[in-house]
């Protein structure tokens, strides 16, 4: 690895995700996790795509669970059997995907559903 990464210990963690602005994930059994709500099975699949797009880009790979209308995204850093920066600033980049919206003003118009839905 090009750097010195560290495990980082859960209350780190913590900090760590709301100074990211990561309210919506979580420590569980030593992962963070991320429940998305989607609008069904179509667009399940487009944030799956998208969530594997960037962690391939990232080279840090998620574990993700995929349901009809949900998707639990997982981050650890197996390598060093716990958690670092790697899977915060992942984190991140995942929410900025999976919840990226034409801003006002855009000529895009964005989805007119849900889509991905940012709260259960």
């Amino acid at each position: 690895m090009s750097r010195d990464i560290q495990v980082l210990a859960e209350d780190v963690v913590r900090e760590k995700l709301d100074q990211a602005g990561l309210a919506n994930w979580f420590i569980e059994n030593g992962w963070i996790r991320r429940k998305y709500s989607t609008d069904g099975w179509p667009a399940t699949l487009m944030l799956v795509n998208a969530v594997g797009y960037a962690c391939e880009a990232a080279w840090h790979h998620a574990d993700l669970e995929v349901t009809w209308g949900r998707l639990v995204v997982k981050l650890k850093t197996h390598s060093h059997r716990g958690l670092t920066e790697m899977d915060i600033e992942l984190a991140r980049k995942i929410e900025d995907v999976a919840l990226w919206r034409p801003s006002a003003g855009s000529a895009l118009k964005g989805n007119p559903g849900k889509f991905v839905h940012d709260k259960e």
